[in-house]
Formats: structure tokens, C-alpha cells, sequence
């Protein structure tokens, strides 16, 4: 049985500067993270998956059934002062990172409340670690940095300041996140652009591999 700690998240005071957030470290207690990052789905390129499109094992259907509960949802609203009841959400989920992936930027405006919750069992590198920030144009500039490890969740309210990014980073790197948006025609065209997203850069792969054969089948002496 998967199980969040919602006691301590709870007790985390919201943060309102530079914008209103929580850090929540062990949200998800460590034998719950073990089965989750064991039927975690494979997912071999950078992008955001909607968890239709993948798959994966019991325990993780099991979190993302917890994600979208009434009792977490009513946490959040206790926090953020925000109805949520009548919201639709949406969840995508990750499992690497790539080039394009940390630039700074706010979230769509069809967005509420961004929920990240980090799966990764530990974070030794110093890219990836997404970092909340006081400006559009300065990464060193941060408030928080949150390694994407153990079972960590960060929420935050969408603003017209809510900046966040990460320095680079390549390679695996395993993340849910959990919006509630605007509404349910916003909830099924972010699914198509996340899912029209990651089919790019699935192509972009593709090609990438298939240069990468041809140079070496002209090298190889292969006429």
C-alpha cells in the first residue's frame, strides 16, 4: 500500500516570497518510494508523458490515484486559500532530462498550482536541482534550490513572477507533476501538447540515431 505523508505537509508553513510555495522533503516515506521507483515506467527520452501514454505497475498507479485525491486536494486548498473543488487536473510524468530541459520560465497561465514530486532515491549532481527565483534573467539568483530526490514534493502558485529552472543536466531524472488547471478544455490541450511534444522529440531522437549510422556505415567502408 503507497502512502504519503500528508501529516508533514500539513505542518509546512507556506512560504509567500518571491511567490507562494512548500517544500515538502520525504513526502513520500522510503518504503513507499522503493515501490514506486520499482514499477516507475521506462522512459528512454526527454520530455512530458501523460501516464495514458505509458507503462508502468501497480504501486505507481496506486500514487498517482493518491495524487489526485479528495484529501490531498483539500491540504492544498487549506494551504493556497484556493477552491480547487470545481478544477480539473491533469499529471504528466518524466523520466529524463535533456538539452533543451531547465531554461527559466513561469508555467502556462492555465495553470494553479504546480505539484512536483521528485523520485529519484538521491540527487549527487549539481544540475537538475530546480531552483526558485527572484528574476526572469538570473539563474544564481534563487530563494530555494530542491534536489529532485526521496520522495520530495514542491508546490507553488502560478504568477506572472513564479520563475523557476534548473542548471543542465543529462540523463535520467524522475518527476510527477500534478496541476490543477483553468479548466477541462485547458487540461486536454496541454495533454496534446505535452503528447505532441514528446512525439518531437521521440522524431528528433530518431533522426539523430539514424545520421549516426549512416556517418558510420560511410566510414566503415560500407559503399
Amino acid at each position: 500500500m503507497i502512502a504519503l505523508d500528508l501529516s508533514v505537509l500539513r505542518r509546512t508553513p507556506l512560504q509567500r516570497e518571491p511567490f507562494p510555495y512548500l517544500i515538502v522533503p520525504g513526502f513520500v516515506p522510503v518504503e513507499s518510494l522503493a515501490a514506486i521507483n520499482a514499477a516507475y515506467p521506462p522512459i528512454n527520452s526527454p520530455g512530458s508523458f501523460p501516464p495514458g501514454e505509458l507503462k508502468f505497475g501497480p504501486a505507481f498507479q496506486e500514487l498517482l490515484d493518491a495524487l489526485q485525491g479528495e484529501e490531498l486536494r483539500q491540504v492544498f486548498e487549506q494551504k493556497f486559500r484556493i477552491d480547487l473543488g470545481r478544477r480539473a487536473t491533469m499529471i504528466t510524468v518524466r523520466g529524463r532530462c535533456g538539452t533543451r530541459d531547465g531554461n527559466i520560465h513561469t508555467d502556462a497561465r492555465s495553470k494553479i498550482i504546480t505539484v512536483l514530486l521528485y523520485l529519484n532515491p538521491q540527487w549527487e549532481q549539481a544540475g537538475g536541482r530546480l531552483r526558485l527565483l527572484r528574476s526572469a534573467t538570473d539563474l544564481d539568483n534563487y530563494v530555494e534550490e530542491v534536489p529532485p530526490a526521496e520522495g520530495t514534493l514542491l508546490a507553488f502558485q502560478r504568477t506572472d513572477n513564479s520563475w523557476h529552472g534548473h542548471k543542465p543536466f543529462i540523463g535520467e531524472r524522475r518527476v510527477i507533476q500534478l496541476n490543477w488547471v483553468t479548466g477541462q478544455w485547458r487540461e486536454r490541450f496541454e495533454i496534446l501538447r505535452h503528447r505532441g511534444s514528446a512525439w518531437v522529440k521521440r522524431l528528433r531522437q530518431r533522426s539523430a540515431r539514424s545520421k549516426k549510422r549512416l556517418k558510420g556505415m560511410e566510414f566503415s567502408g560500407d559503399r
